[in-house]
């Protein structure tokens, strides 16, 4: 991983998101109308969430293991400005809420011209992974989420 002084500044837009990805786009991912397809944005937030989790909240993927998993039950995003190819987006990340067994993701988005050009919502209810019952998250988990409680923690940038 780049040390962070290699990476930009992020966007004001960003500066309450605690983590930030910068998000190269791909050819493919244009459509025919020239910019990023819709679909790619909520790929990104995803990716990025989920790469979040491995990396500094102990989720094990797979089907094995006992530990509960993390359910999207609802998302969105509101499209402020078109991304095309070869834009890198700076992605970032920081939790909106936390409950006892669901949290809710808030991301923004931007160009690398600074431009904010989305931004996003995500909510996992973690669930017993046999009987897909919600279930407390797990203590470490918890721990690490309440670092990306808005306004509780340092900025901290990765690319992905």
């Amino acid at each position: 991983m780049p040390s962070s002084d290699l990476l930009p500044e992020p966007a004001d837009a960003l500066t309450d998101y605690p983590h930030r990805v910068l998000f190269p786009t791909r050819w493919n991912d244009n459509d025919i109308y020239g910019h990023v397809n819709n679909t790619v944005h909520y790929m990104a937030m995803d990716t990025v969430i989920n790469a979040w989790m491995i990396d500094h909240a102990g989720l094990v993927i797979g089907p094995d293991g006992d530990a509960p998993i993390g359910l999207c039950v609802e998302s969105g995003c509101r499209y402020l400005a078109s991304v095309e190819y070869p834009d890198t987006m700076m992605i970032g990340l920081r939790v909106g809420k936390l409950g006892t067994s669901s949290v809710t993701w808030e991301l923004a988005m931007t160009r690398g011209d600074g431009m904010l050009v989305a931004e996003g919502t995500f909510v996992h209810v973690f669930v017993d992974r046999t009987t897909r019952r919600p279930t407390p998250i797990p203590t470490g988990m918890r721990s690490a989420m309440e670092g990306l409680l808005q306004g509780t923690s340092s900025p901290r940038e990765v690319r992905l």
